[in-house]
């Protein structure tokens, strides 16, 4: 997925971190029609109540920008202001488009949804956990608790360590990034184990630089995870998280293609021009980089949780968010990554902290915490296929997380509040 992802959309090269540059010659390369991704018509949306103290007409357009020019089929919000204040909601939503284009059901914040790459935060989350116990130490290399599985030519687990598995900077490639997953429908319900993955990605060249995104290094975590507790890693995250803080909407999905309880369909266009129904999917490749199922409301609450001291210790939390540059042909301008987390300069001054996801089957998860501790979810069930459109995506995080501050500047300067960037400087996500 880029960023936060998994995966790449039909007819792209990159599978794990599309970027500025990969996009634009993915957009430019693209040989989709444009009524191929055109959105079915959808209903007005109904009148709102106001006891949100605000009609929250920005993000509600900016979803709609989503839904309308850039021909997603649906696309919902959910953001949690802590510092909300009766009679104003601390909690609101937000959909446009569709969730089924089968029925015509209206798109919803409380649906389910894969979670992407959003899983490698609960990932990190359980790794620093068993650092913070003397379990495992960052600075470990991987040979002391898997020795042997990374010995091929260029790649020596003798010299890779926790941290950098956890922070991207191990040198290891992607194994999304073979040629086979070219043709990513094609391995739609094939089972795959974490070992033979690992496997096939030293099979491929070293990546440049010294920050690569890579699905690899998760599965090796979640591997160090099973050797040093004797449980799974799913096993060991749902003891640790998601059953301690009442995730109810979120399970690992293992073999089965099918998503269970509400949940919206999810479109991806393939070769061919045509839009998919790709909900049905073995999210076993993903494994615990990206096969979590969940909802913007446990998302949610997972990232409260871990933000405010429950899950991890504060010296772990603070090296949580121990940042490297990342490259921005993979994320983009001025976005950071941590241990399992990424940050990103908002246009109303300061950072969000979060993850993002996205699976092939057109699914596109984001959960994100801003200053003072307001938080977005979001929810799309296609994945944005042209560089405009992953600018309208982070521009409906950036409106989401920075409304408050656009409406104390209509107040006081006139100013709308929105953002100089993405759209001016070409900022995209993965």
């Amino acid at each position: 997925m880029p960023t936060f992802l998994l995966t790449s959309q039909p007819g792209r090269r990159r599978i794990a971190g599309t970027g500025l540059a990969a996009l634009a010659a993915a957009t430019a390369l693209a040989t989709v029609p444009a009524q191929a991704v055109a959105t079915a018509p959808t209903p007005a949306a109904a009148p709102r109540p106001s006891t949100d103290c605000g009609t929250h007409d920005q993000v509600r357009s900016a979803l709609r920008v989503l839904t309308g020019r850039d021909g997603i089929a649906g696309a919902a919000v959910l953001v949690t202001d802590p510092t909300a204040h009766a009679p104003c909601a601390a909690r609101w939503t937000e959909a446009s488009g569709t969730a089924d284009l089968s029925t015509g059901r209206r798109m919803s914040a409380a649906d389910r949804l894969r979670a992407g790459s959003v899983t490698k935060t609960f990932t990190a989350t359980v790794v620093l956990q068993l650092v913070a116990e003397h379990r495992i130490g960052l600075d470990d290399p991987v040979d002391r608790h898997l020795p042997g599985l990374i010995d091929a030519p260029g790649y020596d687990g003798r010299r890779i360590t926790v941290r950098q598995l956890l922070q991207h900077t191990s040198g290891l490639p992607d194994y999304l990034e073979a040629p086979e997953w070219e043709h990513f429908e094609q391995l739609r319900y094939r089972h795959f184990e974490p070992r033979e993955l690992v496997a096939r990605a030293l099979e491929l060249p070293r990546p440049q630089g010294s920050w690569h995104y890579a699905t690899t290094n998760y599965l090796v975590l979640g591997m160090i995870v099973r050797e040093v507790t004797g449980r799974s890693p799913e096993a060991e995250i749902s003891r640790r998280i998601i059953n301690p803080l009442g995730l109810h909407g979120t399970y690992w999905p293992g073999d089965s293609a099918r998503l269970q309880g509400p949940h919206s369909r999810s479109y991806f266009t393939n070769a061919e021009g045509r839009r998919v129904d790709g909900t049905d999917w073995n999210m076993t490749f993903g494994g615990v980089g990206g096969a979590l199922v969940s909802t913007p409301a446990d998302l949610t609450r997972f990232a409260a949780a871990l933000f405010d001291g429950r899950l991890l210790p504060r010296a772990q939390l603070a090296q949580m968010r121990r940042t490297v540059a990342a490259d921005p042909d993979r994320l983009w301008p001025g976005a950071r990554y941590g241990l399992g987390l990424i940050s990103s300069p908002l246009s109303c001054g300061g950072t969000w902290w979060g993850h993002g996801g996205t699976v092939p089957g057109g699914h596109r998860a984001l959960v994100a915490v801003g200053p003072g501790g307001r938080s977005v979810a979001v929810a799309l069930n296609q994945v944005p296929d042209s560089l405009q459109a992953e600018l309208d995506f982070l521009d409906v995080v950036d409106k989401s997380l920075c409304e408050k501050a656009a409406a104390a500047g209509r107040g006081s300067t006139g100013s709308t509040g929105t953002s100089p960037s993405p759209r001016s400087s070409e900022r995209t996500p993965a």
